[in-house]
């Protein structure tokens, strides 16, 4: 059974900096399509930023420039690391991960695995 384990959220200042990290269990991904969402209190769902085993990277305009997605494939391991963060990043942050994509078109599609949440803080 795969299952997919965040850590790394919390509450921080304005300016300041976290490192998400997403750890896959019960399967090897070699190819893989990892996406983060994040999703704030009443507010939709919203896809932040996406890596394939290809090389293709998404950003969100809102977090461009702030955000980088990556991937350890020894550690089966993905990590957001997210920069000067703003008080409107404050949301429930989830990973979502695939065995399979379509190389044209990878952020058009949830994938089958999520994670189960973390919690990210943006408060003086």
């Amino acid at each position: 059974q795969v299952q997919l384990a965040e850590s790394g959220g919390g509450l921080v200042q304005p300016g300041g900096s976290l490192r998400l990290s997403c750890t896959a269990s019960g399967y090897i991904f070699t190819i893989y399509a990892m996406v983060w969402y994040r999703q704030a209190p009443g507010k939709q769902r919203e896809l932040v930023a996406g890596l394939t085993s290809g090389g293709s990277e998404y950003y969100a305009d809102s977090v461009k420039g702030r955000f980088a997605i990556s991937r350890d494939d020894a550690k089966n391991t993905g990590f957001l690391q997210m920069n000067g963060l703003k008080p409107e990043d404050t949301a429930v942050y989830y990973c979502n991960q695939g065995g399979d994509y379509d190389p044209s078109a990878p952020w058009d599609r949830e994938y089958d695995y999520w994670g189960q949440g973390t919690q990210v803080t943006v408060s003086s």
